[in-house]
């Protein structure tokens, strides 16, 4: 078995915050595949991933296909036969080895795995060997069930800009999850997930949001990546009509006590500045319904 290596950022953050403790953060995790989580990756029809692009830029998009398009192949290789939408940021970036953060997130069981490594593309999917496996507890994910099938292949155009349109802020102002990568050099990707009612994450301005940082499992490896490398990228899913929206920038965390106060639930913030933005159309071929927002998601302010 391969051991993991310490991650400083996590631990840094974990004592800025006073939680955590000796040995704890994401290297407590080794990179084999579970078999039990064998059946949940099958069942999947979606994948969160996160990398970085060749300028260094960090991006999150979804895959989707339908179940059985994720394979764990044995405990350390997971193929993935599906690609980003044409347009997509992370479309070719796999045509070399590169770090990888998946997240397998099932919302109609508020369930999700993270597997972090590297990938290359094979063929029209991708083959990834992961270093780092976890399952995460299911705060602050939505109860949503799919409404239409997964055979029909992305079909819209992608529009880029530098800031946030009226209707982007709205989009944005409106969500109840979105997802975040990150990266950190010689530590790897990672992808994970944030939640909670609609109006959590501010948007401050054309090129700057702001989210409050609730309790959780006191990892810290999104966090734990920012203290070390600022590079980060968002992804706002259209869950009803499968439209992307995907930001990359960087992230600051905000330690300050009174920037937490204004946010109900809030052990933290942290504020995003806005690089580049990519909206595509029809991403996605899965159409979600929201059934039930999460029980932990804290009032908005």
């Amino acid at each position: 078995m391969v051991q993991p290596v310490d991650h400083p950022g996590e631990h840094a953050v974990q004592q800025k915050a006073h939680e955590g403790g000796p040995g704890w953060g994401s290297p407590m995790f080794g990179p084999e595949i579970p078999h039990g989580f064998y059946p949940f990756i099958r069942a999947q029809q979606m994948l969160i991933i996160g990398a970085a692009d060749d300028a260094g830029a960090v991006w999150s998009t979804i895959v989707a296909g339908p179940p059985g398009f994720a394979q764990p192949v044995d405990d350390r290789t997971l193929d993935i036969h599906g690609l980003p939408a044409p347009g997509d940021p992370l479309r070719h970036v796999f045509d070399v080895e590169r770090a990888i953060g998946v997240l397998a997130l099932h919302p109609q069981t508020r369930r999700r795995i993270r597997a972090n490594g590297v990938a290359r593309r094979d063929g029209d999917g991708l083959r990834m060997r992961t270093e780092q496996v976890l399952g995460n507890c299911p705060k602050y994910l939505q109860h949503r069930v799919i409404t239409a099938p997964t055979d029909a292949a992305p079909t819209g155009k992608a529009s880029t800009g530098n800031e946030l349109t009226d209707d982007q802020r709205h989009w944005i102002e409106q969500a109840d999850t979105f997802f975040i990568a990150s990266r950190a050099p010689e530590y790897g990707a990672d992808s994970s997930h944030r939640g909670g009612m609609p109006g959590f994450v501010t948007v401050a301005g054309p090129r700057t949001l702001r989210w409050p940082d609730y309790t959780g499992n006191q990892f810290y490896m999104t966090l734990g990546n920012l203290h070390l490398d600022p590079a980060c990228g968002l992804l706002f899913l259209d869950w009803e009509h499968g439209h992307t929206l995907q930001l990359t920038g960087t992230g600051r965390i905000d330690w300050d006590p009174r920037s937490a106060a204004a946010h109900p639930g809030a052990l933290r913030v942290v504020e995003f500045a806005v690089d580049t933005v990519v909206e595509i159309d029809n991403a996605s071929p899965l159409r979600w319904e929201l059934q039930e927002y999460s029980r932990f998601n804290p009032p908005v302010a």
